[in-house]
């Protein structure tokens, strides 16, 4: 059984991709490191404005919900407007990318039903 665990997202330090195939973007994994393992795999997610998660699958299902600001997420060849309050189910396997439309950040958190992060193998679509 994991215990349980209570995070400050300000306590966690931010990663960062920014090139060609990944993306330009900030993230923080909050569950799901090695200080943090539990049941889920969870963080949060800042794309400032042009910001891009690049196209990519993965075993596990994701689960976004968007914060703040306007963007596009595609899965599957299928584009979907997205703003605060919207929620996201990517199957497992499915194509996906996500870029900021709006004026502002677009703020969203993930989740994945894995124990750690290490466990989500990502495949970007530009290096296949």
């Amino acid at each position: 059984m994991s215990e349980a665990h209570v995070i400050s997202v300000a306590d966690v330090e931010p990663e960062r991709w920014c090139d060609p195939v990944r993306g330009e973007m900030g993230f923080r994994n909050i569950f799901g490191g090695a200080a943090t393992e539990t049941d889920f795999t969870a963080g949060v997610t800042e794309l400032e404005v042009d910001g891009c998660l690049g196209h990519h699958r993965h075993e596990p299902a994701e689960i976004y919900y968007v914060f703040t600001g306007e963007g596009a997420v595609t899965i599957d060849d299928e584009e979907h407007a997205v703003s605060a309050g919207s929620v996201v189910h990517i199957p497992g396997n499915s194509e996906h990318a996500i870029r900021n439309t709006g004026n502002g950040p677009l703020r969203l958190s993930y989740a994945f039903a894995v124990g750690s992060f290490d466990q989500i193998e990502y495949r970007f679509t530009a290096q296949e």
